[in-house]
């Protein structure tokens, strides 16, 4: 690796930071090909910027998953789509507390699954029967979407949105993966007793099943308020294999970047990459700049195995050369269950504490941002033990990084280096780093050293920082004065933090 010794600045240096990229900028993803030298490929990779929306989603760090619908109450994880309804029963139902629990537990964001693979919708939809509005649940006039919208925001909670691909009802009735052609649709599809009068129509090609996909994505994005994520997976319904329902994804990204223009599209999706497990861990060095390939109707896929242990080094970059066709802008997420599955189950328990702060380490330590599912019961509310729990986890992080000691210390910058003086000897035994990301991510390599005894010595190396990098010191170094190192960067090197803590656990 080549080691820079350019001068090291921060964010707060004074200079004016570069306009960041709307999305489908071509800065967000850069070309590459076959015939690219090692040098061509971190050239490239340091000039890659993230987007608007990908810069705010990654400064989330906690988000929030809440698996809701019929498995709740049958107690199946992937459902059949011929369920009845009036299964679904949530008769104590109070978004309110759930906003309030993930608020306490430090969420920024919370995705709901307005629909699950089986294909039953958590709000009115015009275009399928399979839907809240015919269960006897509140005489049929029952919402979850809007009643989750309303509480999440009443809370300063954002609001995402999970709308499986795969549609078990769907495939029921004939519409999912039913081998229709690709055709021009206008969205929204008119239906009888439609009052909308939409201020725009949309005109893009699509199977049967995408224009259906089309038509409750714009349900959800005009009349439920601003999306801050949409969530896809890549789950095929359980169909026979030569009946694959090929989705519409490039008629999909349209329509969400032209009604919810703020809004991440995760995981099947081009702004955020699934981290390649459901555990929570990211990699212990996470790349937000990563080699891709375009698949099937502009579908964003990872040039490498989606659980390749190297994701964006100069090595990872090298060993993708044959097949990438872009170096892109494609931030880690983990998903991973408070619980063991991903509905809630009445036998489960939450994770404990030393489980989520480890996760937390592992995750958001690691240039990624954690989505925490946390199922709803029944009851329509989330466990007691969970809500308990969510609290914990918050407290603890706090524990485990209270005020940051250096926050008003001097600083100061030389070659490959920034230097942050206490003012006098000071425990520490957290360290957190972020890079200026309005500047790509370029470190490589960094070692942190406390200055002792009359000389620097070494306290944690590590590589890659990117928008949070978290190190944890096996016991506690006692220093006035501590630097930051770059050994290995792409470009110029910014750090955005430098921070240096003593927790209280």
């Amino acid at each position: 690796m080549a080691v820079s010794r350019r001068v090291f600045v921060t964010g707060a240096a004074g200079a004016p930071a570069p306009a960041l990229e709307a999305p489908g900028n071509p800065r967000n993803r850069i070309p590459v090909s076959p015939d690219d030298t090692e040098a061509d490929l971190v050239r490239k990779a340091s000039q890659v910027r993230p987007t608007v929306p990908q810069i705010a989603w990654q400064k989330r760090e906690r988000t929030a998953f809440l698996h809701f619908g019929v498995n709740t109450f049958t107690g199946l994880e992937w459902g059949t789509g011929d369920e009845d309804p009036d299964v679904f029963q949530p008769t104590g139902l109070a978004t309110d507390q759930w906003a309030r629990a993930l608020r306490d537990g430090g969420f920024t964001l919370a995705i709901l699954t307005v629909k699950h693979h089986d294909g039953f919708v958590l709000y009115p939809s015009r275009y399928t029967g399979h839907t809240v509005a015919s269960s006897s649940w509140r005489d049929g006039r029952g919402d979850v979407l809007r009643a989750f919208a309303d509480s999440m925001r009443a809370h300063g909670i954002k609001v995402g949105v999970y709308i499986s691909p795969a549609d078990e009802n769907q495939y029921l009735h004939g519409v999912y993966a039913n081998g229709s052609a690709r055709t021009a649709r206008t969205i929204p599809t008119p239906v009888e007793g439609d009052d909308r009068t939409p201020s725009r129509t949309y005109t893009l090609p699509a199977t049967d099943y995408g224009a259906h996909m089309l038509d409750q994505l714009y349900e959800v994005l005009t009349e439920y308020g601003p999306i801050d994520e949409v969530w896809f997976d890549g789950a095929q319904g359980r169909i026979p294999p030569d009946q694959v329902e090929q989705y519409d994804w490039d008629s999909w990204y349209t329509l969400v970047r032209s009604l919810a223009p703020d809004a991440v599209i995760a995981v099947s999706g081009p702004d955020v990459r699934w981290v390649g497990n459901e555990g929570g861990l990211a990699r212990e060095d996470e790349w937000s700049v990563v080699p891709v390939q375009e698949k099937e109707y502009g579908r964003t896929d990872y040039a490498l195995a989606y659980d390749a242990p190297d994701m964006g080094s100069r090595a990872a970059l090298l060993k993708a050369r044959p097949v990438a066709d872009h170096l892109q802008w494609w931030p880690a997420e983990c998903d991973v269950s408070i619980r063991d599955g991903w509905f809630y189950h009445a036998d489960q328990q939450p994770k404990s504490v030393e489980q989520l702060t480890d996760l937390y380490f592992r995750s958001v330590g690691r240039n990624s941002v954690l989505l925490l599912n946390v199922p709803p019961g029944t009851d329509g509310l989330l466990p007691a033990a969970d809500v308990t729990r969510l609290r914990e986890f918050r407290e603890r992080v706090d524990r485990e990084l209270p005020a940051d000691l250096g926050r008003d210390a001097r600083r100061s910058t030389g070659p490959g280096t920034l230097t942050v003086d206490l003012g006098r000897e000071r425990e520490v035994d957290r360290i957190r780093l972020a890079e200026d990301l309005r500047h790509g991510q370029q470190v490589e390599g960094f070692v942190v050293e406390a200055h002792r005894d009359g000389t620097w010595t070494q306290v944690a190396r590590a590589g890659v920082i990117g928008a949070s990098r978290i190190l944890l010191l096996p016991a506690p170094v006692r220093a006035r004065r501590w630097r930051v190192r770059v050994t290995a960067s792409r470009a110029t090197p910014r750090l955005a933090e430098f921070g240096l803590y003593r927790s209280r656990v």
